[in-house]
């Protein structure tokens, strides 16, 4: 425990505030500017009648390492043909009901959320079958769902191709997150029933919160 307490000082995420009231606000989008290939965030006009502003937290984008991601799981990427198993590879968690591993496509939902979920029975892998990178969002196992992850306890990753995330048990995640594409595949390996019965999602809504991935 005190090595992931440490581990995540040093990772603490970048997470500015900012409020969009919202009747103002239907979603908000994410552009690269062409002169500094900056993410601006702009506010699409929305007719919500609620009163209450939004807050929009900003996640800064992190490179994936294995050292980084060791809170939240393993990066897994090519090995040679015939090297033997070792701590390395995936350590799954696969003994609580009918392994599942399929091919799921997500429509493009571009770089923001506000939910996030966990799974406590399974691990849970997820990798692209594209080239091109893809986002998540993740937090640290709690344990419940009522210990959720605040702003400051969530951090953003940017997993490129030829690599797949093994999240532990337990581990809060949003996404995969993605722009550009009008849809991706993804490869996923949890449990038969982990999306009926352990899906365990807190609503960052019911907070007037919602965040945006920047890089």
């Amino acid at each position: 425990m005190n090595g992931i307490t440490q581990l995540e000082t040093i990772i603490k995420p970048r997470c500015r505030l900012s409020s969009v009231p919202a009747h103002t606000r239907s979603r908000l989008k994410s552009s690269r500017t062409h002169k500094n290939n900056i993410h601006v965030l702009t506010a699409a006009q929305g007719h919500s009648s609620t009163s209450a502003d939004v807050r929009v937290c900003r996640l800064e984008v992190k490179e994936l390492t294995p050292e980084n991601f060791r809170p939240f799981g393993q990066v897994v990427g090519p090995s040679d043909d015939g090297k033997e198993f070792d701590e390395e590879d995936a350590q799954l968690v696969l003994d609580q009901g009918i392994p599942r591993f399929y091919v799921m496509r997500l429509p493009r939902r571009g770089m923001s959320f506000d939910r996030i979920t966990y799974h406590a029975k399974v691990t849970q892998c997820l990798g692209s079958l594209g080239l091109q990178p893809w986002y998540m969002a993740v937090g640290a196992p709690s344990g419940s769902v009522e210990d959720w992850p605040r702003p400051e306890q969530l951090h953003a990753f940017r997993i490129p191709p030829g690599k797949f995330i093994k999240l532990h048990e337990g581990t809060w995640h949003a996404g995969p997150l993605f722009e550009g594409e009008d849809s991706m595949a993804f490869y996923n390996l949890e449990l038969a029933d982990t999306n009926v019965v352990d899906h365990n999602t807190h609503d960052y809504k019911d907070d007037n919160l919602m965040f945006v991935l920047e890089e």
